[in-house]
């Protein structure tokens, strides 16, 4: 793991620009004094930012997977003082984080599922393609598997499951075989080696237009790794039961799988007594915010409010 960088606060706000922040603000706020804000995916504290300063004096609770990034968010939210409490652990434990914390109930439950900039650009765990890098992945560097281990030790039909899953890749099973057939030459352990053998492995015409070869491929590898849709799952129901009274839930999804697993989530609490869907349709970024963070365009907000 690459050593965590000496940056002053407004260095690091730089490094990451939360998507839909105004729109996160103006559904998650006001929150009473005596209120909880609780931030699964705090990553470089963003969002989490804003809504302190919106909130009075309410609390935050942040959770991230992401050890370097929490000590990095750790700096920006020093001026809050005992207002924060961080902890770093997977947001599946929200209850039992929130518990351990003595958050009974919060006013405003936050999720951002994206991948931050700082962790693409410059954590150096192979989350990008555009450096050569160690297939590596992890949010969470304490536990044992990465990218290299995964694609070392998967069967070809599991890779390929994987692949057309987590991936949506149309080219799932033919990239599968690629690398299957080439890890048995030499292991698959970097970024580059990985891309270059994706792109190779899908023939031009069926290569997509807008996007790079390898760019499903890196993302089921990283859903897999980290078994992203298996703590979003799990962490929906905890959120929605963690509301107070008129407590919004959040979630920012950034494709497809995740944004259905919310959406089906919520439409399914809503139709229980006490809770209704706040955005009946997903929240998305205006053109300005596209025009000048265009990894934004695919993020959809929806909210979930507890009656």
């Amino acid at each position: 793991m690459s050593a965590v960088p000496s940056a002053s606060p407004n260095a690091l706000a730089e490094l990451h620009r939360p998507v839909l922040r105004d729109e996160v603000v103006a559904w998650m706020t006001p929150v009473p004094t005596d209120g909880w804000i609780v931030d699964g995916t705090l990553g470089l504290a963003g969002h989490a930012v804003a809504l302190l300063e919106r909130a009075g004096d309410a609390r935050l609770l942040g959770l991230d997977r992401d050890g370097e990034t929490l000590e990095l968010a750790a700096r920006r939210l020093a001026r809050f003082g005992s207002r924060v409490i961080l902890r770093h652990a997977d947001f599946r434990h929200l209850a039992d984080e929130a518990a351990a914390c003595g958050v009974e109930a919060a006013h405003a439950v936050l999720l951002d599922l994206g991948l931050s900039s700082y962790q693409l650009m410059r954590s150096a765990r192979g989350f990008s393609f555009q450096t050569d890098e160690p297939l590596d992945m992890r949010f969470d560097t304490r536990q044992r598997l990465t990218a290299a281990d995964l694609l070392r030790t998967a069967a070809e039909p599991e890779l390929a499951r994987l692949l057309a899953t987590y991936g949506e890749e149309p080219s799932a099973r033919r990239i599968a075989h690629r690398l299957v057939a080439a890890r048995a030459r030499t292991p698959i352990t970097t970024t580059r080696g990985l891309a270059e053998l994706v792109a190779a492995a899908i023939p031009p015409h069926r290569r997509p237009r807008r996007i790079h070869p390898a760019t499903r491929t890196f993302q089921a590898l990283r859903i897999a790794v980290n078994d992203e849709l298996g703590s979003l799952e799990a962490v929906l129901p905890q959120g929605a039961r963690l509301l107070a009274p008129r407590g919004r839930f959040g979630v920012i999804a950034f494709h497809s799988l995740e944004d259905r697993l919310v959406k089906r989530a919520f439409r399914r609490f809503a139709a229980e007594p006490g809770f209704r869907l706040a955005t009946p349709k997903p929240l998305g970024p205006g053109e300005d915010e596209v025009r000048d963070n265009p990894r934004a365009r695919s993020a959809k907000l929806r909210v979930l409010e507890r009656s």
